[in-house]
């Protein structure tokens, strides 16, 4: 994820900003059954993490092998090949069999849709997107509408045609990019508003040079997290710490599911943080979810 990114962080606040003013009443309005237990999905951008092997991917798997061992892993991806081409139902096939019932896929919706055309025009795509997703069944998550930086908000009459007429049986998640959505305080939260109105998650980005695009403000009970490291430094550690007390404070408060997903440069340090980020949420919590681990390698050959 380069949106954001800076190579000098040395006048980043990476504190985490207080919650939106309206988060604690949108929650309360969509709480749970007591007895519900909150879902807790984490991963990646990609599962062809070559890095891994020999590590956390046995060392000599076929390409074609990747994301069954990604998903032993991980119980979630930001699923961005769906960004460039909508799959056939072959491939979602492929997909959905090769995880187990519990992984979730969160694809990103086609740039031929959210860039290209930005979202004028694009009914016909939209359906066929919908369509081939859903074949993930009970494995689909949230698809995640990510709209360019150049989507301001004069197009904001479009916008709310689009999710109004998007598909009910695909969950979404928005992600807004440009700086004029966050600047007037009266026109950010009315946006914030009808999103939750629509029953449409809204994206919290973490990454140091857009400290903006972090409100805080849920829309739904899902939490819908991408955040961007910088190897391991101290911060990194200090932000996973800050997360796990957040989302715990917002469990309580009757959210229902966390999609969490990292971005780092080097892939094999997105394990390192992950395993954690889950400790710290585990202590908090009490939930359990299975951290990413380094698998015991086969040997080749003996002496003996």
């Amino acid at each position: 994820m380069d949106f954001g990114r800076l190579s000098d962080l040395r006048y980043v606040d990476f504190r985490l900003p207080p919650d939106h003013p309206d988060t604690a009443a949108a929650l309360a309005r969509a709480s749970a059954p007591a007895a519900a237990t909150p879902s807790i999905y984490i991963g990646c951008p990609i599962w062809t993490n070559k890095a891994w092997l020999g590590s956390y991917f046995p060392a000599g798997i076929k390409d074609a092998d990747y994301l069954h061992h990604y998903a032993r892993q991980f119980n979630s991806i930001e699923l961005n090949t769906t960004h460039y081409r909508i799959p056939d139902a072959p491939t979602v096939r492929k997909w959905r069999d090769a995880v187990p019932s519990h992984f979730r896929f969160c694809p990103k919706m086609p740039q031929s849709i959210s860039h290209d055309r930005e979202l004028y025009n694009a009914d016909e795509l939209t359906t066929t997107f919908c369509r081939s997703i859903s074949g993930l069944d009970e494995r689909l998550g949230h698809a995640f509408l990510q709209l360019p930086p150049t989507f301001g908000p004069e197009h904001l009459p479009r916008l709310e045609r689009y999710l109004l007429d998007f598909p009910d049986y695909v969950p979404m998640a928005v992600e807004l990019r440009h700086p004029a959505w966050f600047a007037d305080v009266r026109l950010r939260d009315s946006v914030f508003a009808m999103l939750e109105a629509l029953g449409k998650t809204l994206v919290l980005t973490d990454v140091a040079g857009r400290r903006d695009v972090l409100h805080q403000r849920l829309t739904t009970p899902v939490a819908f997290i991408r955040f961007n490291g910088h190897g391991l430094i101290a911060s990194d550690y200090a932000r996973a710490t800050a997360w796990a007390e957040r989302i715990a404070g917002w469990l309580q408060a009757g959210l229902h599911t966390v999609y969490f997903f990292i971005h780092q440069k080097d892939i094999m340090h997105s394990p390192v943080w992950a395993q954690f980020f889950l400790e710290k949420l585990h202590a908090l919590t009490g939930l359990e979810v299975a951290p990413p681990r380094i698998i015991p390698q086969p040997v080749q050959g003996s002496l003996f």
